[in-house]
């Protein structure tokens, strides 16, 4: 795992792994999950995901909870609880700083309207000449 204990930044699949334990699910039920709420953008495999399950229960953010077996819950811990807290913080604080440059960003004259909605941003950012960013 990846994650930068340090810096505080997380990668995107540690934070929704943390967000789907704030109930008890076994490893699919984490997969699927993801899946759903990022709308099937990420999709951890099996190996991925068990891999990142035994590094944060090795830090203390989640535990195994409910009888064992073959399908083995997962649940988190108040310190991941914390660690998916300051994660939400870190990325509101990278947003606002964000929002605040691209606000005041002018290009060839124009002062650019910044699109609240992820689409909209694609569509600005391909009409600029940044392709790839539009959803397809």
């Amino acid at each position: 795992m990846r994650d930068s204990v340090q810096g505080g930044a997380l990668t995107e699949v540690t934070f929704y792994i943390l967000l789907a334990l704030t109930k008890p699910r076994h490893g699919y039920a984490v997969m699927q999950f993801i899946s759903e709420r990022t709308g099937g953008r990420l999709r951890p495999g099996a190996g991925t995901l068990y891999g990142a399950l035994g590094a944060l229960e090795k830090r203390g953010w989640i535990v195994r909870c409910g009888a064992g077996g073959r399908r083995q819950e997962y649940e988190l811990t108040p310190d991941g609880l914390a660690a998916a807290q300051a994660e939400l913080a870190r990325l509101r604080a990278l947003a606002d700083a964000a929002e605040e440059i691209l606000w005041e960003a002018d290009c060839n004259g124009k002062t650019q309207i910044l699109r609240p909605d992820a689409e909209g941003a694609g569509q600005m950012a391909e009409q600029n000449g940044v392709p790839g960013l539009a959803p397809g």
